[in-house]
């Protein structure tokens, strides 16, 4: 019997192309290793089970740190959809929330709320993002109601509910430490490291590639200049692969800008970046 005893055809296969996606995406070497892990211990502890020995429970509650844009939310979601081809997960959903859609105004109102999207979430992945801000406003604050009911789902519904926290690195870590109660209820914390130079012109590149655009030679030139005049800006609104999405989505605006009154457009027109599209952009 082999790991995968169990699993059918169809499953083993939409588990190679969700693994095959992970290791498609840019960089997060270290991520992509955790999550393996995460993979190779759900199976053997099911594969345990299947034998007779003695397994562990398969709490997969995680938290994810990282600066905005490094690929936490699409980890999220593939994680989520692999647990399920592993029989871990029944429906393989990511319902993803923020503080606004946990917290209400009212006394009572936030537990409801919160309860709400919990069973909205069963059999799938909850993916809490910025989860800090769910303790903003100390004892008083309603986010304490949130938690204090996430708390207790986490425990009575461990084998059909996974959740993650997520959020950027010095918020989290406060979070967490004034927290310990919390912190010992998620077995795992993956780090999402900024993404290199390097890696971040790979990530426009396949944006542009995924649009059907190409660049020229001097066109590749300039990305890579201004990817360096992204990382020189202002490191509080730095959003790694959203920061290049931004810049991607201003490059094609601006290259249709250009051609919009050329008339006879052949393909390649249509389909090239020049240097010229660039001009003007705007970072946020």
């Amino acid at each position: 019997m082999s790991l995968f005893e169990g699993l059918g055809n169809s499953q083993k296969e939409r588990l190679r192309e969700l693994q095959s996606e992970l290791d498609n995406l840019v960089g997060l070497h270290s991520v992509k290793e955790t999550i393996s892990e995460i993979e190779a211990f759900a199976l053997v502890q099911k594969y345990r089970k299947m034998v007779q020995l003695a397994s562990e429970p398969i709490v997969l509650h995680t938290i994810f740190i990282g600066n905005p844009g490094t690929g936490k939310t699409t980890v999220a979601r593939l994680l989520s959809r692999m647990l399920k081809e592993m029989g871990v997960l029944e429906k393989g959903h990511t319902v993803e929330v923020e503080r606004a859609d946990l917290v209400a105004q009212y006394i009572g109102q936030t537990a409801q709320r919160t309860r709400e999207i919990i069973n909205e979430s069963i059999g799938g992945l909850l993916f809490i993002d910025e989860a800090y801000s769910l303790a903003r406003g100390g004892e008083r604050d309603f986010g304490k109601e949130a938690i204090d009911t996430l708390v207790k789902a986490m425990e009575d519904r461990r084998d059909d509910l996974v959740v993650i926290l997520a959020g950027y690195p010095r918020p989290m870590e406060e979070f967490l430490s004034t927290n310990p109660g919390l912190r010992s209820r998620f077995p795992m914390t993956i780090t999402f490291p900024d993404y290199s130079d390097l890696e971040l012109y790979k990530i426009a590149e396949t944006m542009l590639k995924d649009r059907q655009y190409t660049l020229s030679a001097h066109a590749k030139q300039e990305l890579i200049r201004q990817i360096r005049r992204i990382r020189r800006g202002d490191a509080l609104s730095f959003g790694n692969a959203r920061s290049v999405r931004n810049v991607v989505e201003q490059i094609i605006r601006r290259q249709a800008v250009r051609l919009v009154r050329k008339p006879n457009l052949s393909k390649g027109e249509l389909s090239v970046i020049l240097p010229d599209d660039f001009r003007g952009l705007t970072f946020n």
